[in-house]
């Protein structure tokens, strides 16, 4: 009979921290959106100065911001509700995330593309394993399946003590 150990680690599911994953997120999105925002400060031209990147250009911080923490709240959700963690939970988070992009033009035709080219990226990115990684148990028993295993009398042995 297996036990725990022997069975394949697909099957196991870890679940996820909404929360903590959409506060990680939204803060690692909101840099990437002050970085968008300070070129887009700098390569317009006006008379706001420097402050321009949060008086003209600082919506950008907060959508990227909020797209970001949508996203990963949504993956986490979707994953913990399903109890997978496969390339559907970032078709959803990527369908949320566009949603709210489409939303910002005030048109819902452009609400449903984002979340269609939204969702179809960030599934793709998933199944590609790009995206989502690998565990670091998955990766060290395949590392162990592939390579060979030296000769006992090639091993590293300790001193005795």
């Amino acid at each position: 009979m297996a036990d725990a150990s022997s069975r394949p680690a697909e099957n196991f599911f870890e679940p996820k921290s909404p929360v903590r994953n959409a506060t990680t997120v939204a803060y690692q999105a909101a840099v990437v959106g002050a970085l968008v925002s300070v070129l887009q400060n700098a390569l317009s031209s006006h008379k706001a100065g420097a402050l321009g990147v949060l008086t003209r250009t600082g919506g950008t911080i907060g959508m990227f911001t909020a797209m970001g923490a949508v996203f990963a709240f949504t993956e986490a959700t979707v994953a913990n509700e399903r109890q997978k963690d496969d390339a559907f939970n970032g078709v959803v988070g990527g369908c949320a995330a566009g949603f709210l992009a489409g939303i910002r033009t005030r048109s819902l035709p452009m609400a449903l593309g984002s979340c269609a080219v939204a969702g179809a990226a960030m599934g793709t990115f998933d199944y590609a394993g790009q995206l989502a990684g690998e565990r670091r148990q998955v990766r060290e028993e395949k590392q162990k399946r592939f390579f060979k295993t030296p000769p006992i009398s090639l091993q590293r042995t300790s001193p005795p003590e």
